[in-house]
C-alpha cells in the first residue's frame, strides 16, 4: 500500500509519459522521451486581447472585491495621482521606498513632503527599515483579468520581492497593455525569463481562520492601490 506522496508522483509520472509511472509501461525510470506529447487542453488565451475594454473592466472587478483600490490614470496625471495617494498615508512627512529603476517621472509630484527611499540589491534596505516606511511604490511585469492577478518577476522598476512585502501600503502602477485575460498568457510571458523571482498579488494581503474572520496585512501589504495607467 502506497502513501498519498508516492500516489500522487505516480500519476505526475504517468502523465509525463515517465517508464514505470502509473499507468506506462514499467521499466527504466528516467526522462520522458523527447517525443512524448503532454496533452494540454486548457484554454491557451481568452476570447479577448490583452488591454481591451473587456479584460480591464474584469480586472478592475476581480480586484475591487479583492478590496483593492483601483483608478485608471492617464499617463500625465500618474505623478499627482501618486503624490495624492502617499501624502495621505502620513500627518508627517510620509516615506515612500521605491526600486532603483523606477521612471523617475511618477516621483515628480511628490515635492520636498515625501521622502523616498531607493532600494537596489546593491544597496537593500534592512526590514526593519522597509517596516517603518509609509508605502512602496512600483511598476508591475503582467495582470491576469481572470484571476483578478498582478505579478511582479524583481526587474529593476518592480525591486526585490522584499520591498513589495514588507512595507504596509503597496502602490502599484499597471499599464493597460500588460493587462491578459488568462493565466496560460500570463505563464507564457513570464516563461521567457524563468530565472526571475515572481510575487503574485491578488488583492492585498488576507487571511482567515476557521470562522471566516478575515485579517489583513498578514503576510504583506495591508492596503493595495492599482494605477491602471493607458
Amino acid at each position: 500500500m502506497t502513501d498519498a506522496r508516492t500516489e500522487v508522483l505516480s500519476r505526475v509520472g504517468a502523465a509525463l509519459g515517465r517508464p514505470g509511472s502509473g499507468t506506462t509501461p514499467a521499466g527504466k525510470v528516467g526522462a520522458a522521451p523527447r517525443d512524448v506529447v503532454v496533452p494540454r487542453g486548457y484554454r491557451a488565451a481568452g476570447e479577448h486581447v490583452a488591454g481591451s475594454p473587456e479584460v480591464l473592466e474584469q480586472l478592475v472587478d476581480r480586484l475591487v472585491d479583492y478590496k483593492a483600490h483601483v483608478q485608471q490614470v492617464a499617463e500625465a496625471d500618474l505623478p499627482a495621482t501618486v503624490a495624492r495617494l502617499v501624502r495621505g498615508l502620513s500627518a508627517g512627512r510620509a516615506v515612500v521606498v521605491a526600486p532603483h529603476g523606477i521612471d523617475p517621472g511618477w516621483l515628480a509630484g511628490l515635492g520636498d513632503e515625501v521622502a523616498v527611499r531607493e532600494d537596489s540589491p546593491a544597496s537593500p534596505l534592512p526590514a526593519t527599515e522597509l517596516d517603518a516606511v509609509d508605502a512602496v511604490l512600483t511598476a508591475a511585469r503582467v495582470a491576469c483579468s481572470e484571476t483578478g492577478t498582478i505579478v511582479l518577476d524583481g526587474q529593476p522598476d518592480q525591486g526585490r520581492r522584499a520591498i513589495s512585502l514588507v512595507p504596509d501600503v503597496h502602490v502599484c502602477v499597471v499599464r493597460t497593455a500588460q493587462v491578459v485575460q488568462t493565466v496560460p498568457e500570463a505563464v507564457r510571458l513570464l516563461g521567457a525569463h524563468p530565472e526571475r523571482p515572481l510575487t503574485w498579488i491578488s488583492g492585498p494581503s488576507a487571511t482567515s481562520d476557521i470562522e471566516l474572520d478575515r485579517v489583513e496585512g498578514v503576510h504583506g501589504p495591508r492596503t493595495l492601490h492599482v494605477l491602471l495607467v493607458g
